[in-house]
């Protein structure tokens, strides 16, 4: 297919669909591209000429439905954009699978950057990436604030036993990748398990929050939006920082298909990520090791899968020979975590 016209992104029923559903709102021949990036969902581009949106939708073939939830997405998003949240407009929900092939909804176009490594980074400089990454803090701090009934989402997750569904969670997947011998996944998973923590009030969790989730823009190097909310719900909330504080640890690996923004000239350390989150949010966050090991043995679940993928034949493209190797990196930053505390 042309490039105006990818795959999975039939242009023609969608401008009958938001003819009927939006009049007024398409002013021109549509054209549409796909957004590299994402990791799950297909994102694109689509513009009439003058205006722009963006379209989320499942991967192509069969998925499960559970996965790939856009009325989920779209759901949470629509609760917070009256909020001072930072999300995109949305526009429509479509479940009529005869339109794109799958349910999708369509969103406004955001201006901004994602910024997804160091080397990004670094031409803003030391000051405007340390406000940056503090910025992204703040507003996890506002996300943590929304009351969940007031938005509407009272029913969006189940909080009881969050963090140990979590646990088992990933455990199962684990375990349906599980083809080699991984020291101290097992005592990791254990020691999790053995000292989990009892969760604060639940709130809106975004489930995958991270600088390359946000979308930077404007004189102020703003958050204009949050990306990426497949993995929302309520819940506990530092799992949130958890993740935020594993992605801005140095890997210490050079030239790793996986990276985080740590090394970028000004980026704030963890120890002040977290600091500031307690301050702003006024939670206790003296168990935010925890937090922060099951992020990286989350991570290393999941990179686990695509080295299994990987050995099946199912993965192509750059980095993933070199998956498997960072596995062991994961674990062993799991495990330091808890034992420093």
């Amino acid at each position: 297919m042309s490039p105006d016209h990818p795959p999975g992104l039939d242009l023609d029923r969608l401008r009958v669909l938001l003819d009927r559903e939006r009049p007024g709102l398409v002013t021109g021949p549509l054209s549409g591209r796909l957004i590299e990036g994402g990791r799950s969902n297909l994102t694109y581009a689509v513009s009439d000429g003058t205006a722009r949106w963006v379209v989320r939708r499942p991967p192509l073939g069969h998925v499960l439905a559970t996965a790939h939830d856009m009325r989920r997405e779209h759901r949470v998003i629509s609760a917070l954009h009256p909020t001072d949240v930072p999300v995109p407009r949305p526009v429509l929900l479509c479940e009529d699978e005869e339109v794109l092939g799958a349910p999708f909804y369509v969103m406004e176009f955001v201006d901004g950057t994602p910024y997804r490594t160091a080397e990004q980074l670094a031409p803003l400089g030391p000051e405007r990436t340390r406000a940056a990454v503090l910025n992204l803090v703040d507003t996890l701090v506002g996300l943590h604030a929304v009351d969940p009934a007031e938005a509407g989402l009272a029913d969006f997750g189940r909080p009881e036993g969050f963090l140990d569904r979590q646990l088992r969670r990933w455990a199962k997947q684990l375990d349906a990748s599980r083809n080699r011998d991984l020291a101290g996944i097992d005592e990791l998973h254990a020691t999790l398990g053995r000292e989990l923590p009892r969760s604060p009030s639940p709130t809106v969790v975004h489930g995958d929050y991270r600088l390359d989730n946000v979308l930077i823009g404007g004189e102020d190097d703003e958050i204009r939006a949050i990306l990426d909310w497949e993995m929302s719900t309520l819940g506990d909330p530092l799992t949130d920082l958890g993740l935020l504080v594993m992605y801005s640890s140095p890997l210490g690996l050079p030239d790793s298909p996986v990276s985080t923004t740590a090394q970028a000239p000004g980026h704030p350390a963890p120890a002040e990520l977290i600091e500031r989150y307690a301050a702003r949010s006024g939670r206790d966050v003296s168990a935010v090791a925890w937090y922060t090991a099951f992020a990286w043995f989350k991570l290393a679940v999941i990179l686990e899968g695509i080295h299994y993928r990987y050995t099946l034949g199912q993965t192509v493209g750059r980095g993933f020979d070199r998956i498997g190797d960072l596995v062991p990196v994961f674990i062993e930053h799991g495990l330091t975590t808890l034992q420093e505390g």
